[in-house]
């Protein structure tokens, strides 16, 4: 059965990719939609039998390196954790696939989007059902393969090629800090299977070793380094440019990539690693600092941004924030559980942006919209729906599993747990703010698109709809539901030994002690947020510019994103291109090709060209040159006899 979990998206992608011309459009999505389904199905069995049942096991397939004394093979391990991202991926997998039957209707290239799609889900499956790190990294980078394939769909768009080199190559950053933490573990430890590793940490707790020529602790500057790959991948504060940049792939990727998979693996590999981080208390707190900078950060930029996509990038951004520095705190349950209900209502929000962008003959330009919500009343009420739970207000699954969050963070009693709490607090206000901006924008207010476009807006296809359904009970029930068995009293038989906090870092117990004000804090933040958002964009429509005009360098500033842009433009990006010109035309063109390849067939054009004159056709020329010659003979003769 967890064979097939992981197979079945990858034969469905294979039957697409390779076959899809010969079997038509509406079979390849039929195939790999019946696939993706089917995986989700067994993924629902397989969370009950291993994380309800405890049935915890490893499955060995095959050996896949044999070199020397080092072997590894690759295997399937399926634990609790893994158990809960199984069934989180496939789930909001398979309604993406469905919800793409709708939305790329109109597509000439289906089949290959279907197949990306299905392939990207292998990859993701890959890594969590990894069993040691060599194969981790494998899904890992497969993952990122797979993404740039999907944010350069569109591939006619300079825009879209633009932005999925982006994202490769700042992924490409993290990961290279993930290949060294990995190789540094090998180093350590001279193993890379998780158990063998876990198991010998605690007598590598004082390690240390020379790095970058300096003696430096182990273990610190191992997780240091795998926390770096996870910042790429999870769009942490100073590599997330990627993230918003995305968007010009087709909605459901973004759904996809900014939901359950991609984005979370950085969150999903730091709890995997636990028992290292949980001995690398340096490490923790970079990654509370990290994390809580990021929630901040991402939540001021989407204060001001109006493509309805990139708002909700933003959005996924800040809360990846909140999962990292609930690890950092060592919460990691809070933050799995954060991530699955941040899967469910983030993916509903995607989608329903998607359904919107459908309906306003796909303007994304919050603008140019506004009076829809009596035209697309489902798409309405499912966006309420899916803002209602990020926020977090109760009983909505953002709810339970963010204010969860935050309790750990003040919990923990550190002074970096703090700072994280009140960041968090302030980015809570200002996630309210922005997502009923959001809503009150797109469907409130006099109709600001065309009288044409308006004619048009018609609520999406049931294909369409029934997914973000789906996604929606999941958004209502998966906090109230999945609390006692993550962060509530049954905690430590659901999680067993797939996660480890020690004693004296188990925040999560101490959040359920924190006073009444730290518990509601996040709830008068969310109120005061939507009450905000409603006084600027419904009571007196006029003050968000006028406070725009009055404070512009502010405005500018998170409109402009901080300047991350600007400032990797000038730093790497235009420096990198001058070196990498000079370097073609300098070094490769004028040294290389002109003393090399090139310098040897101009001189040999030139040699000839003269060569070529003295073949003049004229009689006396040739009898001259002969005279010549003849004395020259001579004169040679001469001076050897004297000599």
């Amino acid at each position: 059965m967890d064979t097939a979990i992981v197979a079945l998206p990858l034969i469905g992608a294979l039957i697409a990719g390779l076959f899809g011309r010969w079997i038509g459009d509406r079979a390849s999505m039929f195939v790999t939609c019946a696939l993706l389904v089917m995986s989700a199905i067994l993924s629902a069995f397989v969370f009950k039998d291993v994380a309800l049942d405890g049935n915890v096991r490893t499955t060995e397939l095959f050996t896949w390196i044999d070199s020397g004394s080092f072997e590894l093979s690759w295997a399937l391990k399926v634990d609790t954790l893994t158990a809960v991202m199984l069934l989180v991926v496939t789930v909001v997998s398979a309604m993406v696939h469905v919800y793409s039957v709708g939305y790329m209707s109109h597509d000439p290239c289906r089949p290959r989007f279907f197949s990306f799609l299905s392939l990207f889900t292998f990859f993701m499956l890959m890594l969590v059902t990894a069993d040691n790190f060599v194969q981790m990294f494998f899904g890992w980078e497969g993952v990122g393969l797979a993404s740039y394939l999907l944010i350069g769909f569109w591939y006619e768009k300079p825009s879209a090629c633009a932005a999925a080199i982006k994202a490769f190559l700042v992924n490409r950053v993290g990961d290279i800090g993930f290949a060294l933490g990995i190789l540094g573990a090998f180093f350590l430890f001279g193993t890379v299977g998780f158990d063998q590793v876990f198991a010998a940490v605690p007598n590598f707790a004082e390690a240390r070793f020379e790095f970058l020529g300096t003696d430096v602790h182990a273990l610190t500057t191992i997780c240091i380094l795998l926390f770096i790959g996870a910042m790429g991948k999870s769009a942490q504060l100073g590599l997330h440019t990627w993230l918003p940049d995305a968007m010009e792939g087709p909605t459901p990727v973004s759904a996809l990539i900014h939901a359950a998979t991609m984005v979370t693996a950085g969150v999903f590999m730091l709890c995997r690693l636990s028992p290292m981080f949980e001995y690398a208390p340096v490490a923790l707190q970079l990654v509370t600092y990290v994390g809580a900078l990021t929630a901040f950060f991402a939540a001021t930029v989407g204060l001001t941004q109006f493509d309805i996509k990139r708002v909700i990038a933003y959005s996924t951004c800040s809360q990846l924030g909140y999962m990292f520095f609930a690890i950092g705190v060592s919460a990691y349950q809070a933050a799995i559980f954060h991530l699955m209900t941040h899967a469910f209502f983030k993916a509903l929000l995607f989608l329903g942006a998607g359904s919107v962008i459908h309906a306003l003959s796909n303007e994304q330009d919050m603008r140019r919209m506004g009076g829809t919500y009596k035209l697309i009343p489902i798409t309405y009420i499912l966006m309420w729906i899916g803002s209602l739970a990020l926020v977090g207000l109760p009983p909505f699954a953002g709810y339970f599993s963010k204010d969860m969050i935050l309790e750990a963070a003040y919990g923990a009693h550190s002074g970096h747990g703090n700072i994280a709490f009140w960041l968090g607090v302030v980015a809570a206000f200002m996630t309210a703010f922005y997502s009923w901006r959001l809503l009150l924008l797109t469907f409130h207010g006099a109709p600001r698109a065309s009288k044409e476009v308006m004619s048009h807006v018609h609520e999406s296809p049931a294909v369409m709809i029934v997914p973000l359904i789906v996604l929606a009970a999941g958004a209502v029930f998966a906090g109230y539901l999945g609390y006692d068995l993550f962060v509530g009293e049954g905690r430590e038989a659901f999680w067993g030994d797939s996660i480890l906090v020690l004693a004296a870092n188990d925040s999560i117990d101490a959040a359920h002690h924190v006073p009444t004000w730290v518990k509601m804090a996040p709830l008068v933040m969310g109120v005061a947020g939507i009450a905000l958002a409603y006084v600027f964009y419904i009571f007196v429509p006029g003050l968000p510019a006028a406070l725009a005009r009055t404070l512009r360098p502010i405005y500018l500033f998170s409109f402009n994103k901080w300047y991350f842009d600007e400032l990797y433009e000038r730093v790497f990006v235009r420096p990198a291109f001058y070196l990498g010109q000079g370097l073609w035309k300098s070094g490769d063109g004028a040294l290389i090709d002109g003393v090399g390849p090139d310098g040897i067939a101009s001189a040999t054009r030139e040699l000839a060209r003269r060569a070529g004159r003295l073949q003049s056709g004229y009689l006396y020329h040739y009898a001259f040159a002969m005279l010549i010659g003849v004395v020259a003979l001579i004169t040679w003769y001469i001076i050897g006899q004297v000599g």
